[in-house]
């Protein structure tokens, strides 16, 4: 028999044999016990502390200096404390409960500043120290958008070319007297809380913000960035998001009675035009209360007459003014707005505006318009640029309550350029109403290129919807309810092209229509009330 033959009977013999032996084995042992559970650790305080005291676990601003009493200045404290993470490759630097008294902090990559419970990070007035704030950078474009948007470093945190940085913890930021809401370039001056230009993955985190100057955050050119339960209660903007790329916005709190709460924006700050787009806002509350009434749980109403612009407190979700990169790909929804203006989406600096979802809205004692849909051509930005676009918007599952009777939702775009392809639906909006026959007799003027917002047109003639210059408009499931008689209709459309109402109810004061046409094709109603079904295919002027 051939030897390698015999081998491999021999292999396959022995294999066989220790299969059956183990097998035995096996059958005549009991099944093993499991292992034990691993012992409970024992709690070692003296261990944790000796952690909370080491450099090394994290940067306590108090071992570089810091004080915390409110007087003496820590800047230096606490960028010395920034220095050293930085210089070990990244860490957190540590605020402890205290009163941080500070001019700029100059956030760095790979650094989480950590506010803890009962840490008070103040930003000092001017007369407190030198140097002040550091100065305002140069920027040649900042003829385009306002000065606040064209300046990071004159901030109390400031950050520019970053990646990998939060800001976390339940400490307050405080710029009641180091921060001012207007923009100088006044030397030392301070006008945000935080400013952050061109960074990428970041995250603001379970602070509080009290009077953060024009903006509590200015972010330009920021992608990757998570906001969540944050709350503002401030004297001018909230979030401003300019140019920036998925964001996300959840959870937070902001109160702006004077100025916008959450807003979108695609300046020209950069040096260029750059979209804003994929960002989710959901899970916020806005709202317009007396400064600092949000914050003490009183929610004061008394200064609604104080607003700088001259009109109703504002505190709402915005997009714009400034618009000349555009904003796309956006979703809004489970948020709530209270004694404040309703919703705006403006594109009026050549900017496109599009593929917009909002959802399950509430609004209580809305001071404006429930919605703002402006494509305009104030076209602040280099010459050159065409007229922007505003179109694929979805707005859905809105209640709107007590609705101020001198205003209406709006679309509005301009003769030659519409507004395009908006869908409204499962809308409730009670309005009180009360408007006298001469408000109905007011013309709504054109405005091309002013500053995009409803006070800028006047009273309205309508109290549920104006629509200008718009094609592919659908309204359904809505319902329109008058708490007084109001001599005005429910609904005016002025140059419309395709408009299809269905199941859409107004309340019905006698000899006043529901619908005033002008202009209009392919008009449609169809299951309305108290109006008929009706195709209407072109018509110069018609009241229903």
């Amino acid at each position: 028999m051939n030897k390698h033959l015999i081998s491999l009977v021999l292999t396959i013999l022995m294999v066989m044999s220790a299969t059956i032996a183990c097998s035995g084995q096996r059958k005549s042992r009991t099944a093993p016990l499991p292992p034990p559970p691993p012992p409970v650790p024992v709690f070692d305080s003296t261990r944790v502390e000796a952690m909370i005291k080491d450099k090394t676990l994290y940067y306590n601003v108090r071992h570089y200096g810091a004080e915390g009493d409110s007087a003496s200045l820590d800047t230096d404290a606490i960028n010395r404390a920034i220095d050293a993470a930085t210089a070990a490759g990244g860490g957190t630097v540590y605020f402890p409960a205290g009163n941080y008294l500070s001019f700029s902090i100059r956030l760095k990559s790979n650094i989480t500043l950590f506010l803890d419970n009962g840490a008070y990070l103040i930003a000092a007035a001017p007369e407190q120290g030198k140097p002040g704030f550091d100065p305002p950078e140069p920027n040649p474009t900042d003829m385009y958008q306002d000065f606040g948007h064209s300046h990071w470093h004159n901030s109390l945190i400031w950050g520019e070319n970053l990646e990998n940085i939060a800001i976390t913890g339940h400490g307050w930021i405080i710029g009641t007297y180091g921060l001012t809401r207007s923009g100088r370039m006044t030397p030392g001056l301070g006008n945000k809380a935080i400013a952050l230009k061109l960074c990428r993955n970041v995250i603001l985190k379970d602070f509080t913000v009290l009077q953060g100057g024009h903006f509590c955050l200015l972010a330009t050119g920021v992608d990757n960035m998570t906001i969540d339960n944050v709350k503002l209660d401030t004297n001018r903007d909230g979030f401003d998001i300019d140019c920036c790329k998925h964001v996300h916005i959840s959870n937070c709190s902001v109160n702006s009675p004077f100025d916008d709460a959450i807003v979108l924006k695609s300046s020209f700050g950069l040096g260029f035009a750059r979209m804003t787009e994929d960002v989710t806002i959901t899970n916020c509350s806005v709202s317009g209360f007396d400064i600092g009434s949000f914050l003490n749980g009183k929610y004061e109403k008394n200064n609604y007459n104080r607003v700088p612009d001259r009109g109703v407190v504002t505190g709402r979700i915005k997009f714009g003014t400034e618009s000349n990169g555009g904003f796309r790909n956006i979703t809004i929804s489970n948020c709530t707005f209270e004694f404040c203006r309703g919703l705006a989406l403006e594109t009026v600096d050549g900017g496109i505006l599009e593929d917009i979802t909002v959802s399950n809205i509430t609004m209580r004692d809305c001071q404006g318009a429930p919605f703002f849909l402006r494509l305009g051509a104030r076209m602040r930005g280099p010459e050159g640029i065409p007229v922007g676009k505003l179109r694929r918007v979805n707005i859905s599952n809105v209640v709107a309550y007590n609705q101020n009777p001198d205003y209406a939702s709006l679309i509005l775009g301009m003769p030659g350029y519409d507004v395009e392809d908006v869908k409204i639906h499962d809308i409730f909006i009670l309005v009180k109403g009360g408007a006298p026959k001469e408000q109905a007799e007011l013309v709504v003027p054109e405005k091309e290129k002013s500053y995009p917002d409803p006070q800028e047109f006047g009273k309205m003639p309508a109290y549920g919807f104006f629509i200008r210059h718009a094609s592919n408009v659908e309204l359904s499931d809505i319902e329109l309810k008058l708490e007084n008689d109001d001599a005005r209709p429910a609904f005016i459309l002025e140059d419309v092209k395709g408009a299809t109402f269905i199941n859409v109810k107004a309340t019905k004061v006698k000899d006043v229509p529901s619908f005033i046409l002008k202009d209009v094709t392919d008009f449609r109603t169809i299951h309305c009330s108290p109006v008929p079904d009706k195709t209407i295919p072109k018509t110069s002027g018609l009241k229903l």
